[in-house]
């Protein structure tokens, strides 16, 4: 094995910080096609594989760019990408373009990355816990970046009015709640930064209820409780994100029992957002439940379809790509469960089609939901349905969607949508758009069909039985 240059080494030191702080599926993503160049005193180039590629670098890792580069090199450490603007051919090398960055994070600016849960950094808790007058707001989460929906409707618009008044409206508190993902803390945040940059006059603070549980087992073990109260009495907008997690905590919920009086007294506005609604919230205390009820609860629902495809286009918009309507739809139609995983796939798709140079076309689209969406709870996808049907009659994928009216094509075709409406929970409009775009009397047609045909005809009964075989 090849000894490692100098450049190898530095860039190998600098991704020991990157696996520590994010999660696998990102470092193989966005670091592993990242190739170390050159080192030239304190300024380290790496090739990265496209202009996308380094504008994602720039926008949501910027900050752990900088702490790696700390630890590789020192403070004084500076970053040179080499992008990769044409992959050339064999008689022209790839064109490349130098950018230097020194990589200085804007203030009370974060990564908009997940942390590994089973990873941990090894910073010192007073540097994550520490009572400083930050508001922990991350400005890219806005109304106006914001797609309102029926799933959403309530919730955004509560959350404007306690923007533009907050503690003024009979919205206090505000509590939002929903399963993962869909958008409670976009809502909380950008009410956050909507207040600040209308009421500068006023402290707003966003907190997750693990950072205000850490903060005060720290005052209780520097005995420093006074100031940690002192600390909150003082915000006029105090945002708890996932309240649910103050659950058993019982000294933890006395105390902020004290401070939710003493804001709400004052007129001063409290957000919170949980996982399920206050009357579901075991292990609170009654006197903060019933508080919880004071003002508005407003729920979130996962997207429809119209609010999902709407949701893609925004995303698009925003990275200024463009992606065929087609594949639009057949994201939306797929990915059903919340906005993150939507996102995550939209993103993904960007990378592949950027590493890969290729269109983001159906076939891509397919291939990016079949490694990062988690199947349904019947483990059993559309895709797989119509390869294992197509496969099994010995005709090809393309003859289901296809608009052939012949018999060896029109049966297997039907028992493929039998399965579709048995196996998956999409919707008949959503299956149709998966056998070549047919409307959905003909999807209801082609199950009364089979359904009638398993019935009355043994061989049509077996057949379907043996297929059910391979979907165990």
């Amino acid at each position: 094995m090849a000894e490692m240059s100098e450049v190898e080494m530095v860039w190998e030191r600098c991704l020991r910080v990157v696996k520590e702080s994010i999660p696998y599926a990102s470092y193989e993503t966005w670091f592993e096609p990242i190739r170390p160049v050159k080192l030239i005193g304190k300024v380290i180039t790496i090739q990265v594989p496209s202009q996308f590629f380094f504008e994602w670098l720039e926008d949501n890792y910027v900050n752990l760019l900088r702490k790696a580069l700390d630890y590789a090199i020192g403070k004084d450490g500076m970053l040179e990408y080499s992008i990769i603007v044409d992959t050339g051919n064999e008689r022209h090398k790839p064109l490349t373009m130098n950018v230097t960055k020194a990589i200085t994070p804007a203030p009370g600016k974060r990564d908009n990355f997940e942390r590994d849960p089973r990873r941990h950094t090894q910073q010192p808790a007073k540097d994550l816990d520490s009572l400083q007058l930050d508001t922990y707001l991350n400005p890219n989460y806005s109304f106006d970046n914001f797609i309102e929906g029926d799933c959403n409707r309530l919730a955004r618009s509560a959350g404007f009015a306690v923007a533009q008044r907050p503690g003024v409206t009979s919205f206090n508190p505000l509590m939002i709640y929903g399963d993962v993902g869909l958008g409670k803390t976009h809502i909380v945040q950008a009410i956050g930064n909507y207040i600040n940059n209308h009421f500068p006059e006023k402290v707003v603070l966003y907190v997750s209820s693990e950072k205000f549980t850490n903060q005060f087992i720290n005052a209780l073990k520097n005995n420093t409780l006074s100031s940690f109260t002192d600390f909150y009495m003082k915000v006029d907008v105090l945002v708890i994100d996932d309240v649910q997690f103050l659950s058993g905590k019982e000294k933890t919920q006395d105390t902020f029992f004290h401070i939710f009086n003493h804001l709400h007294q004052l007129g001063k506005q409290i957000i919170m957002t949980s996982d399920r609604p206050p009357r579901e919230l075991d292990g609170l205390q009654d006197r903060l439940l019933s508080r919880f009820k004071w003002g508005l609860t407003a729920d979130l629902q996962a997207p429809d379809l119209e609010t999902r495809i709407a949701i893609i286009q925004k995303k698009l918009q925003h990275e200024g790509v463009f992606i065929d309507n087609d594949v639009i739809e057949y994201v939306a139609y797929s990915v059903s469960t919340n906005v993150r995983e939507l996102e995550g796939v939209i993103i993904s798709l960007m990378a592949q089609a950027s590493l890969t140079r290729k269109e983001i076309d159906v076939e891509l689209a397919k291939n990016t939901l079949r490694n990062i969406v988690i199947e349904q709870s019947r483990e059993i996808s559309i895709d797989t349905i119509m390869e294992t049907v197509a496969d099994y009659f010995k005709i090809s994928v393309a003859d289901l969607k296809s608009k052939s009216r012949k018999k060896e094509i029109v049966y297997p075709r039907q028992v493929a949508v039998y399965f579709a409406k048995e196996y998956t929970d999409l919707p008949l409009k959503s299956i149709g758009v998966h056998f070549g775009g047919r409307d959905h009397s003909t999807i209801i047609h082609s199950v009364q069909s089979i359904t009638e045909l398993i019935e009355t005809d043994r061989s049509v009964e077996e057949t379907v039985h043996k297929l059910k075989s391979y979907f165990r």
